[in-house]
């Protein structure tokens, strides 16, 4: 698999680009498992086994739950300790106003600045990808190809505030609560959606990729409204 540009300093556990710090490194598995669906939404996290598990101390592991607080992927309470965070119907709303302007801003300034054919073709490959393996039933694969295809487009787009910004940790937590609960015609035109940007990309379209963006955030909308009460926790 891909490994895409670095965003908020979440490096791949496994990369030779690692994070810095201990803390750093067990917030970025602690990511990455989620997208593997090796965590899910809701699933409470036990100190002893993950300190056993990753090889860290307690003290590490607080200080990552505290900082994946703070990015709304980890809930911390006084009574039912750490969890991975589930998002109601309304925060999944919220999250997708705040990350669509900014997503349709990273397809416009790569297809702007699309400069380099190489770049282009890797997006072009990443979106066939997330066709394939969304037929394949490999969820963890293809949420981690996703976060490349998005990786791949903020980097082609020349805009660092962008990967500073974009809340791709916390669509990672989204994507990875809802992709098993929506039917195959959901899932096919929401991968088929990347194709059509990436091709937008790919002929410099800037006014296009933007659209299409648009109209694949629509989709996520629509799919969102027909998904059971039962996928979101009560607010």
């Amino acid at each position: 698999m891909n490994q895409g540009v670095k965003v908020k300093g979440e490096g791949d556990a496994d990369s030779g680009d690692q994070p810095r710090s201990a803390s750093d490194r067990v917030a970025a598995a602690i990511v990455k498992e989620i997208r593997m669906g090796r965590l899910v939404p809701g699933q409470h996290l036990l100190e002893p086994e993950l300190t056993s598990r990753l090889g860290i101390s307690r003290g590490s592991l607080r200080e990552a739950l505290k900082h994946l607080a703070a990015d709304g992927i980890v809930t911390l309470s006084r009574f039912r300790g750490a969890y991975i965070s589930a998002l109601d119907r309304k925060a999944v709303y919220d999250l997708l106003d705040t990350l669509e302007p900014l997503a349709r801003l990273a397809a416009r300034r790569a297809a702007e600045m699309n400069t380099s054919k190489q770049k282009a073709k890797e997006l072009q490959a990443s979106a066939l990808r997330l066709e394939e393996l969304q037929g394949s039933g490999k969820r963890g694969d293809y949420l981690t190809e996703r976060r490349y295809f998005y990786d791949l487009l903020i980097e082609m787009g020349g805009n660092g505030e962008l990967a500073r910004v974009i809340p791709l940790s916390r669509a990672d937590l989204f994507r990875a609560q809802v992709e098993t609960r929506q039917s195959e015609a959901q899932r096919r035109r929401h991968a088929h959606g990347y194709r059509l940007i990436a091709a937008a990309v790919m002929d410099g379209d800037a006014k296009k990729a933007d659209q299409l963006m648009g109209e694949h955030f629509a989709g996520t909308r629509e799919t969102m409204d027909q998904l059971a009460d039962e996928v979101f926790p009560a607010a």
